[in-house]
């Protein structure tokens, strides 16, 4: 019989173990993780971010069945015809007012986060989202699509991704190359949890968030979508969103050009409900200001308006996924398409002008199904000795809107055939994806994400050769001020003349005031309250600048091509 051992014999080896896992840490802390260990991290994120979108995804319908008394969430739109008239008024007059109080308490502006603030945060922040105003976008968008809000849950369930990508980055001490690509990591693993579409999630975060498609990220990309899908097939199974009939074909290859005419038709509707938005949420701003509503009560107010809209259509409640599927399934007539598709866009431009929450990308799909459908019924009815089935027009119109606001022609076309399992009509949705981003692109900035950026003077559309400037401060690229007499006295009169930069400014500003001025130095000052002069504290030099743009450009040149 062996003899106990002693707590003295097995102490050394559990402190050289722990030893030997604090210098593991530190390493990792210190050198970010590489290779394997980017994968393995990037199967953590990918599993978080798909448990987060299948919860969220889970207590929208628990929280909608709850308010409207059904069991049955995918059929909430007829059962909402059964509801008395002033409770369908009161569930998202009641579900705006709590947003409201949410959003004014937790977020700067009242806006509840989506896919726009991703984008920047991967562009200009370092890979990293806010996760206080995260968190209470989240909750924002979860009330407002539970009670009526007419917006989709895959632009909250992007930025519920982004925030958990952004507490693993802050903890690791990621650089920005690797956070970056640990949010494409989340992205793809929301997106494709969400729609059980693991190609489409994996390009949506290289197409849509980081903006390129670098071979460095890919593998880590992958890895964390299917970590998503699987997560999405435990719970839901191996199924598609949606059943086509059999008679979705493509009938001959003269049917194409109606297609073509489709896509440019859905970009021209595309830009309509982009411009729409943006236009209401000014018209908003404007009579809250004139009024002087309290910021609070705008998404109640929104709300008000989404309720009498439902009374009598309440296929506009929610994400609409049960409109969609009637529409791809042929269950719809012509007007009753049209209708929907005029008061669906309404009822959007309402919710996100009324700063109630939610995305986008599930109404662009119901909106294009419903446009493609009429259209169908018209195409069909001109040319019926070549013409397939409506549905399949349908299902074009559905990827070319949705293309087109989302400005992913790629992702989406993966996303329409990962969302029905049609493979054999890619012809024509192709086509259709391709003209309408076309179209899209030329009337806003290049989609709605980026056009919202834009209205924010951020300027991400037109590449890293418009936004990097604004990543530098004055401040940090300035030189410090010498002895030499003849400098100080020269960058005083630059002053004197109005002619000086501010230690906070951006190159953005700075380079434009080179050029005006024709000088190769500027004073940089410290504004003083009041009418006190500015204060000297350097110089920045017109070499200096470029230099600074220039190693910054070849960086961002480095990681794409990576």
């Amino acid at each position: 019989m062996n003899p106990p051992k002693s707590p003295s014999s097995s102490g050394p080896a559990l402190d050289d173990r722990a030893g030997a896992l604090r210098g593991l840490w530190r390493a990792f802390r210190q050198h970010g993780p590489k290779q394997l260990q980017l994968w393995l991290v990037a199967l953590f994120i990918g599993t978080a971010a798909g448990f987060a979108a299948l919860i969220f995804r889970k207590g929208i319908d628990w929280l909608q069945s709850a308010l409207y008394r059904t069991e049955d969430v995918a059929r909430l739109h007829s059962h909402a015809q059964t509801l008395p008239w002033y409770w369908i008024l009161a569930i998202p007059v009641a579900g705006g007012l709590i947003v409201g109080l949410i959003l004014n308490r937790f977020t700067e502006d009242g806006r509840a986060h989506s896919v726009a603030e991703v984008i920047e945060g991967a562009a200009l922040n370092g890979g990293r989202v806010e996760g206080r105003a995260g968190i209470a976008s989240a909750i924002a968008s979860w009330i407002t699509l539970s009670s009526g809000g007419s917006s989709g849950r895959e632009g909250p369930v992007v930025h519920i991704a982004g925030v958990i990508a952004t507490w693993v980055s802050d903890r690791i001490g990621n650089d920005a190359v690797t956070a970056r690509d640990l949010l494409g990591c989340a992205v793809a693993a929301a997106v494709s949890a969400s729609f059980n579409a693991p190609i489409a999630g994996a390009l949506f975060a290289m197409e849509v968030i980081l903006r390129h498609f670098a071979v460095h990220a890919y593998a880590p990309i992958v890895i964390a979508s299917v970590a998503g899908t699987v997560i999405n097939r435990r719970a839901f199974g191996d199924v598609t969103e949606f059943t086509l009939p059999d008679t979705s074909v493509l009938a001959f290859y003269e049917e194409l050009p109606a297609y073509l005419i489709l896509g440019l038709v859905s970009g021209l509707v595309a830009a309509a409900l982009m411009w729409s938005i943006f236009w209401a949420d000014g018209f908003g701003t404007r009579v809250q200001r004139r009024l002087r509503v309290p910021r609070a009560l705008r998404p109640a107010v929104a709300g008000l308006l989404l309720g009498v809209i439902a009374i009598g259509f309440p296929h506009v409640i929610g994400v609409g996924y049960e409109t969609i599927s009637a529409a791809l399934t042929g269950q719809l007539l012509m007007h009753e398409a049209m209708i929907f598709a005029v008061l669906k866009a309404v009822a959007v431009t309402i919710t996100l002008a009324g700063r109630m929450g939610g995305g986008v990308f599930s109404p662009s799909l119901m909106m294009g199904a419903l446009l493609g459908l009429a259209f169908g019924f018209i195409a069909t009815a001109i040319f019926p000795e070549v013409s397939g089935s409506e549905t399949l027009y349908a299902l074009a119109g559905m990827g070319a809107v949705a293309a087109a606001v989302l400005g992913a022609p790629i992702s989406t076309t993966l996303i329409v055939f990962e969302l029905t399992g049609d493979w054999q009509t890619g012809l024509a949705v192709m086509i259709s994806v391709s003209i309408s981003t076309a179209v899209a692109s030329r009337l806003v900035d290049r989609s709605f994400f980026l056009t919202q950026l834009e209205r924010r003077n951020i300027h991400l559309a037109a590449g890293p050769q418009a936004y990097l400037l604004s990543m530098f401060r004055v401040g940090r690229v300035m030189r410090p001020l010498t002895d030499r007499p003849d400098e100080a006295e020269a960058l005083l009169t630059l002053i004197e003349q109005g002619i000086y930069l501010d230690r906070n400014a951006t190159l953005e500003r700075a380079l434009p005031t080179f050029e005006r001025s024709g000088l190769d130095m500027v004073p940089v000052v410290t504004l003083s309250p009041g009418d006190a002069p500015p204060a000297l504290e350097g110089v920045l030099y017109h070499v200096d600048a470029l230099k600074a743009y220039n190693r910054a450009l070849a960086a961002t040149a480095a990681e794409e091509h990576s």
